[in-house]
């Protein structure tokens, strides 16, 4: 199974991928289902969950119901436990927006939640991040998660996301990210698919991002917090969410 999703992962493009995963996703669910792992946004459990990577997989870490990685569970906690994201009317503005995320983001009554990406079949605004069609200060909260990564100027996009988030508005921008790496490194000659999944680790990713991220967010005038949210869980609930322990959520701030 796992050389067949590795496959899949970098034979079938990424919209089409999205529109199938609706119709195998009751299946994977079914197939798995049992008390060992949860899947937090659901509250589903499974004996295992599934391998997922486009250059080396890593094993049980997609849920087979909400088909939610780490990094998504990590976020739904940190917004369920430690703000006010489900029950305050706020303004949304979602980049390229989950699966696991999207219906139940938009049946939450206090959002006016607006879901915008490039080339999605699901977002409702098609944009360019690097020219919005939004005014200023326009939104409460920018969820921007593994967005950055594939963007090649990223300055320009960054400057963008600041410019829609109201003043004292926040925003999680999630990338993958190497702490032991001082410096972002990126190199705009690197167009191989293969050659770019070895050295950023996705075929459509353009960098890899280092500690100087959250440096370059403050550049823009962002204020962030690296919050460490797994360093405040318990080793049980690590294990039993499939977290990605010491992972960092950039939470920043206008």
């Amino acid at each position: 199974m796992k050389r067949l999703f590795k496959t899949i992962l970098n034979v079938i493009p990424r919209p089409i991928l999205i529109r199938l995963s609706y119709l195998v996703r009751p299946v994977l669910a079914f197939y798995l289902k049992g008390n060992t792992f949860t899947d937090p946004i659901d509250g589903k459990s499974f004996k295992s969950f599934l391998p997922y990577g486009y250059g080396i997989q890593r094993n049980n870490v997609l849920s087979p119901s909400t088909l939610s990685l780490e990094r998504h569970r990590l976020l739904w906690l940190y917004l369920q436990n430690e703000t006010d994201f489900f029950s305050a009317e706020k303004s949304v503005l979602h980049f390229a927006p989950e699966q696991c995320f999207l219906n139940r983001f938009k049946k939450l009554k206090n959002l006016d939640y607006t879901t915008t990406d490039l080339l999605s079949p699901i977002a409702d605004v098609k944009a360019d991040i690097c020219n919005l069609p939004f005014k200023d200060n326009s939104y409460d909260i920018i969820l921007c998660n593994h967005v950055l990564e594939h963007i090649p100027d990223d300055t320009k996009a960054m400057q963008e996301l600041y410019r829609v988030l109201k003043p004292g508005g926040y925003g999680i921008f999630q990338i993958p990210q190497d702490i032991s790496r001082e410096k972002t490194f990126e190199d705009d000659s690197i167009t191989d698919k293969k050659e770019r999944a070895a050295i950023f680790g996705q075929y459509d990713h353009v960098r890899i991002y280092g500690r100087d991220y959250f440096d370059k967010l403050r550049s823009i005038g962002f204020k962030v917090d690296e919050v460490d949210y797994t360093s405040t869980l318990s080793e049980e609930d690590i294990t039993k969410y499939c977290l990605a322990k010491g992972e960092i959520i950039p939470v920043v701030y206008k």
